[in-house]
């Protein structure tokens, strides 16, 4: 069945129950390739590529979802949506705002804390802080336990702004946040609309406290803990 939005040309049987979303549509391809056998490319328009394949015989997507929360919104809601995706896990890069979460730390993102009215305007959610789907947020927590995977979890900062003017460590002890990344918010807040599950894997890229910072190529290389922990989860859902 062909039914094409503005931005996914997907056939819907193309596309998966669970898709893992990273923003980079290159980081997609990387993952699917690596992890996914069958793989095949089912969109591309915009160069947003999203793959589909199986992960020990478990169907999966893997969705770029670009930057920032308008991105991953528009993305996320068509899958939910059009595409009858029931999971989505975001798994991106993040800066600490924290001493102790350090460079290639995983987190699992409990709450999204939103600067902007993307919840309010897209979900009629009158709150700027947006639980992750429980289902899927226990579900991470349980396999990185029983893979003695150390993982971080608690209130990531969903921010529209990289480049702030504002010493933002003190906004983020104030709001008690700590990490921060662009797409969260939005997500979460599709999933509670659309009465589907979503989650956030994220992994430290830089921190603010201590300015370590790592190359792309490292974020892209060197993230695959989350990936792997993703895709453990997400087989266990069945």
């Amino acid at each position: 069945m062909n039914i094409p939005t503005p931005h996914i040309n997907a056939k819907k049987e193309d596309i998966a129950k669970i898709v893992l979303m990273p923003g980079d549509p290159l980081r997609a391809k990387k993952i699917a390739e690596t992890y996914l056998e069958d793989v095949k490319l089912v969109n591309e328009v915009r160069n947003m590529f999203m793959y589909t394949g199986t992960y020990k015989g478990v169907k999966i997507t893997v969705a770029g979802s670009g930057m920032g929360c308008p991105s991953i919104g528009i993305y996320s809601y068509e899958l939910f949506k059009f595409y009858d995706v029931d999971y989505i896990i975001r798994v991106g890069s993040a800066g600490s705002y924290k001493e102790e979460i350090k460079v290639y730390d995983i987190f699992n993102v409990k709450e999204s804390f939103g600067e902007n009215n993307y919840a309010k305007i897209a979900a009629n959610i009158d709150s700027n802080i947006i639980e992750a789907g429980k289902v899927l947020f226990d579900k991470i927590e349980e396999v990185a336990k029983k893979k003695n995977i150390k993982i971080h979890s608690g209130r990531c900062h969903s921010s529209d702004v990289f480049y702030r003017y504002e010493n933002v460590l003190d906004f983020a002890k104030a709001n008690n946040l700590s990490l921060v990344e662009m797409e969260t918010f939005a997500l979460f807040a599709n999933a509670k609309l659309t009465k589907k599950q979503a989650a956030c894997l994220l992994t430290v890229s830089d921190s603010l406290v201590t300015n370590e910072v790592t190359s792309a190529e490292e974020r892209q290389n060197n993230f695959m803990g989350m990936i792997e922990l993703a895709l453990e989860a997400s087989i266990e859902l069945k």
